[in-house]
């Protein structure tokens, strides 16, 4: 039967047949793994609309605004400022990378023994699988490892690319080499939609994406309670949406979504059982549809209560300062904020080390997992210092290494377990 986007879909030259395959699983591998589940909140009925969406009215909505003159850039990485983007009237949407279905179109240009999540997005390009890379004017790249950064370098042939130099360190010098990249992205945004930034317009951004992070900011606090008042699966669904939701939207609902968590917490009301097994995931990032890890951490009884990752508090935890009243002063504060972020490709990377163990604390955790997709050399080889730091604080941690496929899904249930019932 034909879908009522097929038109949409086709125009943005999408492979129909495999595109519809795809929403099927995505739509089998939700219910399963999220409407199954007992006790949700009322305003995750939202977070379902979003994903029975996701390929549909959100699309239709980008193309909406393209026609209306705005720009849409896609990216991979919580390195792209947003504000830059949104100061300019354009939308910034995250992109796919949680699936393995393109990977047969990927490995035709990349090696086997690159990551999952580079495979994902390349193997989405190729297989004409994503509507929102299809419906992207600009792909901001980031050079954040060298898988992604010679990724780009290919992607770049069928798609409009910009790539921005992340520092790997954080002296004085590379703050200098990050602010050259946060104003060449500002030129070339300000250059494709020919509107010159502003003060008032970057101001206004800058409070409208902050305003995301706080009702993020928000959600981690309350789901910290004892008992825990909303699964690990919601809460990270909530923060994969908050990637290409309409931000006014998102934040607005989410709100709403915590002022019901609010009275949850109040009345002592918790999604598992008491005792159950507090544990905080740590390391690579999750996109949708990943997951998996996720399911087998509840569905092995525990509750994630923290994600230390880029789809959680690296993403959340700090603000950009709104002191500033020029555009010089704004951009500076951008400059600093981002330079905040304690990805994995920092050398030395003690900033990440204290946030790990300052929020498994705050957590009151019994265990932290730390996920690393396979071939991600950068958390991979940190996961050592992690363990040592968190070791050294008292808390147990269990490594686990994986990709988007579900066949070590038994192996990692057996581990998880036994982790588990170690912390209890």
């Amino acid at each position: 039967m034909a879908n009522s986007y097929d038109a949409m879909w086709e125009k943005l030259n999408l492979d129909l047949d495999a595109h519809s395959g795809l929403l099927e699983v995505l739509g089998k591998f939700y219910g399963d793994i999220h409407a199954s589940q007992q006790g949700r909140l009322r305003g995750m009925e939202y977070l379902d609309f979003v994903l029975s969406e996701v390929h549909g009215l959100r699309i239709k909505e980008l193309q909406e605004a393209k026609a209306a003159g705005r720009i849409v850039v896609g990216t991979f990485c919580v390195f792209v400022p947003e504000e830059i983007v949104l100061a300019a009237g354009g939308i910034q949407v995250g992109l796919c990378a949680g699936a393995e279905i393109g990977n047969e179109q990927a490995e035709k240009v990349l090696p086997r023994n690159t990551c999952a999540l580079i495979k994902s997005f390349v193997g989405f390009k190729l297989a004409r699988l994503c509507p929102y890379i299809e419906s992207c004017d600009l792909i901001v790249g980031e050079t954040t490892c060298d898988g992604k950064k010679k990724a780009y370098e290919i992607f770049s042939d069928y798609s409009p690319v910009h790539v921005m130099e992340i520092p790997q360190m954080k002296k004085a010098s590379d703050r200098v080499l990050w602010k050259s990249e946060v104003l060449g992205f500002k030129n070339k945004v300000e250059e494709m939609t020919g509107k010159k930034i502003t003060a008032q317009s970057l101001k206004d951004a800058i409070h409208l994406v902050n305003g995301r992070r706080l009702v993020l900011q928000r959600l981690n606090r309350l789901r910290a309670a004892v008992p825990v008042p909303i699964s690990g699966r919601d809460a990270l669904l909530i923060n994969q949406i908050s990637f290409y939701d309409d931000p006014v939207r998102f934040t607005a609902k989410i709100g709403e979504l915590c002022d019901e968590l609010a009275e949850r917490v109040k009345a002592g009301e918790g999604v598992v059982p008491k005792g159950t097994r507090r544990l905080m995931l740590s390391g690579c990032p999750m996109a949708v549809p990943n997951w998996k890890l996720p399911y087998v951490i509840e569905s092995s009884g525990a509750v994630i209560v923290g994600e230390e990752s880029c789809i959680g508090t690296r993403n959340t935890r700090d603000l950009v300062k709104e002191t500033g009243t020029t555009v010089e002063e704004m951009v500076e504060a951008l400059v600093d904020r981002y330079m905040r972020i304690d990805c994995a490709c920092f050398t030395p990377n003690t900033e990440r080390l204290e946030n790990v163990v300052d929020m498994a604390r705050e957590l009151k955790v019994d265990g932290v997992i730390h996920y690393g997709l396979s071939f991600c050399q950068p958390y991979a080889i940190e996961a050592f210092k992690v363990e040592k730091a968190l070791g050294k604080a008292g808390i147990s941690m269990l490594s686990i290494e994986t990709d988007y496929s579900m066949e070590d899904v038994e192996q990692l249930k057996t581990r998880v377990e036994a982790f588990v019932e170690m912390t209890s």
